[in-house]
Formats: C-alpha cells, structure tokens, sequence
C-alpha cells in the first residue's frame, strides 16, 4: 500500500499536536513543522509530501508563500490552508495562488480528515497511470486523461490538480448547465463542509489561464443564480 505523506506546518504546538495526532490515526504518514521557513528548507532538502496543510497566519514566512512556492513546484500536491474566521480574504488569496481548499478554525477532527482525504483521493487519481474515461478533443482543447493535462491550441496548460479536474469535468459535461452543488460534490466529495465560494475562486483562475478575455468568458460561462456552463457547443451554433 502507498504511504500517505503529509506536511503539516503550523506554528502552535496545541494545534499541530492536534492535528498530527488525528492524522496519523486516520493512516498519513505525518511530517510536522513549526514555520513557513522550515516548511521550505525540508522542501530544498528533497522531501516530497502528497499533502501540505499550511496556516495562514505564521510568523516570519507564513502560509501563503508557502502556498505558493509549492505550487509554483508541485502541480499535483494537496495544499489546504488553516486560517481564522477573520481571514477571509487570504481564504480567497491562498485559492487563487493554488491551494485545494481551506479548513476555518476552530475545526472537528472528523472534518479536518474529511477534507484532507478529499484532498488525497484527488491526488491519488491524478498518477499518470491512470487512464479512467478516454482521451476528449473538442475545438482547441485536447484532455489527455493517461498524463492528467489539457492543451488548448497544442500547448499544454498549466493547471494545478483540481483545475484539471473542474475543467475536465465541464468539458466532459458541456452543454449542460452544472450547479455548484454538484461541481462540490464531484470535485471535493460528497463531505465536503466548505462553502461554494471555492468553486468561484477556481473558476476565476481557469478564466485566466483559458480564456482570450476572463472578463468576457467564451468557454467557462456564468448561468445566474444556478452554477456554470461550458459555453463552447453553444457559441459555435451562433
């Protein structure tokens, strides 16, 4: 069986106790740091984790910097941020840099390992190996599901793991309307106990890496008051 490594970096020792404790009942593989500084240098040093769950607020480097420099080396790790109620818009500033999700504190222990399998059952499905529903070209997009990327015109788009997801799914779907109770249900499973804010957040960032104009979507449409719909079947009977 495939160990289960995860980071965990927070700088109270209460709440990284806690939380390391819980993990490593739940089965991970827990590496625990105190701050954003080690959380880096055991990076540089060659450690490799499926997860890294990061606090927003720490001092010296803190959590978003390490949001980021991990996203900017690991398209594929897990990234779940901790932050306070008061946080919200690092809430909505780690998302755009490429974290998976967000756990508000205080939390439960059954929704803190609820949220980080998600995660990894995400992860864990986006091995090159495997190859679940077949390869899709439609207008510019071609979704090679064995290697887990999209291209748009032959280049390939730089997509973190739940991007790739949320696309392939829309592209798989197109032409039908998806709300965002379903998008959770399918990206972040049936358990998820966030709000659909996230959804929005990750749509935002495919918008910029997709479309010719994010303000004007072609592809990623907005249907008020319900969800989203992949726009293009609809766009070329115009």
């Amino acid at each position: 069986m495939k160990t289960k490594r995860i980071l965990v970096c927070e700088d109270e020792e209460a709440i990284r106790d806690f939380v390391v404790i819980h993990l490593k009942r739940s089965g991970y593989d827990v590496f625990d740091v105190s701050n954003g500084e080690q959380a880096i240098k055991v990076w540089e040093q060659g450690a490799r984790f499926d997860i890294a769950i990061l606090d927003i607020m720490m001092p010296g480097i803190d959590g978003t910097q390490v949001c980021k420099f991990l996203r900017e080396r690991s398209k594929t790790i897990g990234i779940i941020m901790l932050s306070a109620k008061s946080q919200e818009m690092d809430k909505v500033n780690c998302l755009m840099m490429g974290a998976d999700d967000y756990v508000t504190k205080p939390f439960s222990p059954s929704e803190l390992v609820a949220r980080v399998d998600a995660v990894y059952r995400r992860v864990s499905i986006s091995q090159p190996d495997v190859d679940l529903y077949g390869d899709i070209v439609t207008g510019p997009f071609f979704v090679d599901s064995k290697s887990r990327s999209i291209y748009k015109d032959g280049k390939l788009l730089d997509l973190t793991q739940v991007e790739y997801h949320i696309l392939e799914y829309f592209i798989r779907h197109r032409g039908s309307a998806i709300d965002r109770q379903t998008l959770i249900s399918k990206i972040w499973g049936d358990g998820y106990y966030g709000d659909d804010k996230i959804i929005d957040v990750n749509i935002r960032r495919l918008r910029m890496k997709i479309e010719d104009d994010p303000s004007k979507p072609f592809y990623i449409q907005t249907v008020w008051g319900y969800g989203y719909i992949w726009g293009e079947e609809e766009k070329k009977s115009d």
